[in-house]
């Protein structure tokens, strides 16, 4: 531990119930800690490991003394803006409930020896966030301290995650990773800035970036689709499931994963394979500070002497993140196997459908469409509409409310060219659909109409897959979305 200077306050007699508190510097501001809370400070470490899915004010994190230290860049919290740490910084190790975390400060400064009524408090109406517990004034109060908040400081989402880790069900698990002569192996690579590695036996093959077919299931996290030995596997850039930036490494380096747990099989595009680790259950540290909606992708934290540190993934966990279920099965039904498809093919049956365009194309099952229409005729604008509505048209003496679609889900307005009004009913309401423009009737077998998968609907979405539950298949691999009329009706209504 850095030697500290030991300071008593100005006119400090020995009294009961005086308080010590260790001093450090942000800048030109001094903070203070209770020295009960400070474990040690060490020097800047040489090697700073990036933690995927971190908040923006963690720094990052080192291994000491066989334990992994998260890093609080202290001034983060303050400014989000501020600068990272430099070599001539210093971490103060604190530890709170078992767990170790450093705090990155500028430089140390005095231990202080503080009387009652030197000290001030601060309170936080409920639910405020903050930081800072209260004062200490010194020097006649020329000298101000903000003491910060322990409690506050290190409340960190998975504290409870790395605690059961501890406990005795995550004891009883190291025992049995600590088995005389277990053994384990995983292929480390990088992606997002960070060093991961994947157990072998979760690896089925690693392969070049091949060229990926486009889905319905595209997004940044899904780069789109490959086949793989007769099936078509979904590809997910690792990075962006990390939390971090995309793939963006040589070309020429970037491989995907293929990784296969039960019978999900799942493509991780990385940017790049780097080699084998060898490790025991001893040799694998828990990683404090993730955030709770992935944490249990991570396993922990292996130490390699001379390299960068390496964060271990738990292939079980990644499998059990909602979003790689979804990938996983929402290809499986959308790409079936040829046999799959034969057999789904002789037990269904076919519908029509139109295709129509609003700026992606969409479908209805044609027997909901009376009529389509171009948009003109005699439109009349009513006064108190809502923004969405066109106006209303007279069609063969019946009143039909015209929906501009593109309006209703906040897309910008359509381009020049003729669009066209597909006219659907609902009870006595008919309600005239503005669409860019009217494609194809077509015949889909009912094995080729699957159930929109839930990674398309997601919570507080608004445009027009909101109103899909729904897709078709229409071959070579095109897949658009089924819109639910009486889903859209309820919503006009």
């Amino acid at each position: 531990m850095e030697a500290l200077r030991v300071v008593a306050a100005p006119d400090a007699i020995a009294q009961p119930a005086v308080e010590l508190f260790g001093s450090f510097l942000l800048g030109t501001d001094e903070f203070a800690l209770p020295a009960m809370c400070i474990r040690e400070v060490v020097n800047f470490p040489e090697r700073m490991t990036v933690v995927p899915l971190a908040p923006y004010y963690l720094e990052g994190m080192f291994t000491l003394r066989g334990s992994v230290i998260p890093v609080v860049n202290l001034a983060r919290l303050f400014d989000a803006s501020a600068p990272a740490g430099e070599a001539s910084h210093k971490i103060a190790i604190i530890e709170h409930q078992d767990v170790l975390v450093g705090l990155l400060v500028h430089a140390i400064g005095d231990v202080l020896r503080v009387r009652p009524e030197q000290r001030s408090t601060l309170r936080y109406t409920e639910g405020a966030a903050g930081v800072v517990a209260g004062t200490i004034l010194l020097d006649q109060g020329r000298r101000l301290i903000q003491v910060l908040d322990v409690e506050r400081l290190v409340r960190i989402e998975n504290v409870p995650q790395v605690l059961a880790m501890r406990g005795p069900a995550g004891e009883a698990r190291q025992r049995q990773l600590r088995a005389v002569g277990e053994r384990r192996h995983a292929i480390s690579f990088r992606a997002a800035g960070a060093h991961f590695a994947l157990e072998m036996k979760a690896i089925q093959e690693i392969i070049r970036v091949p060229e990926l077919q486009s889905s319905v299931l595209n997004s940044k996290l899904c780069l789109g689709r490959m086949a793989f030995r007769g099936s078509q596997v979904a590809v997910v850039d690792f990075a962006t499931l990390a939390g971090g930036a995309c793939a963006g490494g040589a070309q020429e380096d970037q491989r995907v994963l293929v990784a296969r747990i039960g019978g999900a099989t799942i493509g991780f595009l990385v940017d790049a394979v780097e080699s084998i680790v060898h490790f025991g259950g001893d040799d694998v540290m828990p990683i404090p500070l993730l955030s709770k909606s992935r944490s249990a992708m991570f396993a922990g934290c292996v130490a390699r002497p001379g390299q960068d540190d390496v964060i271990l993934l738990d292939h079980e966990g990644i499998f059990s993140q909602s979003e790689i279920g979804e990938l996983h099965q929402g290809h499986r039904n959308l790409f079936p196997d040829e046999g799959g498809a034969v057999a789904a093919r002789k037990s269904g049956g076919r519908k029509v459908y139109l295709t129509f365009r609003v700026d992606e194309l969409y479908a209805l099952e044609l027997r909901q469409v009376r009529e389509i229409i171009d948009l003109t005729g005699d439109i009349t604008q009513a006064p108190g509409m809502p923004g969405y509505v066109h106006g209303i048209l007279n069609l063969r003496q019946q009143l039909v409310t015209l929906v501009d679609l593109r309006r209703l889900y906040g897309m910008p307005p359509a381009g020049e060219g003729q669009q066209k009004v597909l006219v659907i009913e609902r009870g006595e309401e008919r309600f005239g659909l503005i669409a860019d423009a009217v494609c194809d009737i077509v015949t889909v077998d009912d094995a080729k109409r699957f159930a929109t998968p839930s990674l398309m609907r997601k919570p507080g979405e608004h445009g027009m897959h909101a109103e899909s539950s729904e897709v078709l298949e229409l071959g070579e691999g095109h897949t658009i979305c089924l819109l639910d009329a009486e889903s859209l009706l309820r919503k006009l209504a």
